[in-house]
């Protein structure tokens, strides 16, 4: 594993190991996921379909799809094809009804990543329903075509960390509210203790002192609204917008007529000056509430040009430049996106050529938490040779594994670097509906950033 700090030499590309193929006709190497917490797989079910073999530590088993004792709409079911996802078998089968399903487990807490796909052709709303977990409900109204793109077919991963056991059964239920829930698959992952071993501290800003960023660690840019993504802001160097106060990096954004702009905020990179090719980022952070808000924490390559085909250094500036490919050929890694009017879930994505939201093939998971804007949360990535995985306080919540030796997939091979920003608006921002203008300002908060070397491989 290896880290690039300023005026070191950055590595060359590591030489690819041998992937063996796997049962569902995928390259995946099943290296470990480095999780402080080590979560254990205790129950992982295709629902719909047959057993899956992801990694030796991903197993998936086999829906009963027996008649006995179902109504016809609970039999198993598949589709054709599905959206951007990585596991296709996995989403393609899936059972509709108000289901329950149960199991005993010693108790403790554990975390549920549930797995969707809308299999009809019908209108965002039409289809709504409820995820319980222990009687108690952890997705409210989930409309699965609505919250994944809007696209018919386009798989949908959501994680409920947290979930406590307490007399040795966990039971969830789906219960629909407009029509049938469906589900696609599922897995239980019980929490299991530190090992402390594999990650090692190499750079940290921990903003302890008051006013501007240290500017060894990060750069300020300054851009026009609607450079990239229609976003509404524009980003700019001042106090007011970006600093650092009580031990906090603050970037704050303002309604204001400002550079020809409607809003104000700020966006910040550490490139050059800590990159990093293979670890661990960890970002604790405490996010603004409004709708039209999306603050995000994420990378990007350091050399954006390292896979790109018809553009080259001597382009001026290729961010947000459609006659450049760097972006997305070279990769984009998000750790932490939220968009204001779907509050309280976080997702992760990466970007490649072969699988970007323009082709709606990005490849993403997502998480739901308690009070976003009230509460402080690591968010974090993990990223080996084989994988990335994003977490929020250690919890899992999405892996893309890599499934080629081709970089139009997997193009992570190469140093990245950490950008924060609060952007306002812009094509997602604005999905939900109109900016909240009432909420401003508004704050995203940084309490420390911080970049690991693996050490150990737990055993």
């Amino acid at each position: 594993m290896t880290a690039i700090i300023k005026g070191l030499k950055q590595p060359q590309p590591v030489s690819r190991l041998t992937l063996a193929s796997l049962s569902i006709s995928l390259l995946l190497l099943a290296s470990p996921v480095f999780s402080e917490t080590q979560n254990k797989l205790v129950w992982a079910v295709n629902i719909g379909g047959e057993a899956l073999k992801i990694t030796d530590s991903l197993q998936y088993k086999a829906d009963n799809c027996a008649p006995a004792n179902k109504i016809p709409s609970e039999l198993c079911r598949a589709v054709s094809s599905v959206e951007g996802a990585q596991i296709q078998p996995l989403y393609k089968s899936y059972r509709a009804g108000n289901l329950k399903f149960s199991k005993p487990l010693s108790n403790g807490l554990y975390d549920l990543t549930l797995h969707f796909m809308e299999p009809q052709d019908t209108a965002s709303g039409a289809r709504l329903f409820d995820v319980l977990a222990q009687g108690n409900v952890v997705i409210d109204n989930l409309d699965v075509r609505g919250s994944r793109d809007g696209r018919i077919r386009s798989a949908l991963s959501r994680t409920i960390p947290n979930i406590s056991v307490n007399e040795g059964r966990l039971d969830i239920s789906l219960q629909g509210l407009k029509g049938l829930p469906v589900i696609s698959g599922f897995e239980v992952r019980q929490r299991q203790p530190s090992n402390g071993q594999s990650w090692t501290l190499f750079w940290s800003d921990e903003f302890d002192k008051d006013g501007s960023v240290n500017p060894d660690n990060w750069s300020i840019e300054t851009w026009p609204a609607a450079k990239v993504n229609a976003e509404d802001q524009t980003y700019t160097t001042r106090t007011k917008n970006l600093r650092i106060e009580h031990g906090l990096l603050v970037i704050e954004a303002h309604k204001e007529d400002y550079a020809g702009a409607k809003y104000s905020s700020a966006r910040i990179h550490s490139a050059g000056k800590m990159d990093i090719l293979y670890g661990k980022i960890e970002v604790r952070a405490r996010l603004p509430k409004g709708q039209g808000t999306w603050p995000a924490i994420w990378m990007m390559p350091t050399d954006p040009y390292r896979y790109a085909t018809n553009c080259g250094p001597s382009k001026v500036d290729w961010q947000g430049n459609g006659a450049c490919d760097a972006w997305p050929n070279s990769g984009e890694i998000d750790i932490m996106e939220h968009v204001g009017y779907d509050p309280n879930i976080v997702h992760g994505t990466v970007h490649t050529k072969d699988y970007v939201w323009v082709h709606w093939s990005q490849r993403k998971g997502s998480i739901k938490l308690d009070a976003v804007h009230k509460n402080f949360y690591s968010y974090g990535l993990e990223w080996t040779p084989d994988s990335l995985t994003t977490t929020v306080d250690d919890i899992p919540y999405f892996t893309y594994y890599r499934d080629s030796d081709d970089w139009a997939s997997w193009p992570f091979n190469h140093p990245f670097h950490v950008i924060l920003n609060l952007a306002i608006g812009g094509n997602w921002g604005r999905a939900g509906g109109p900016i909240d203008d009432s909420a401003f300002p508004l704050r995203l908060e940084i309490d420390y950033v911080k970049a690991y070397q693996a050490t150990a491989v737990p055993q």
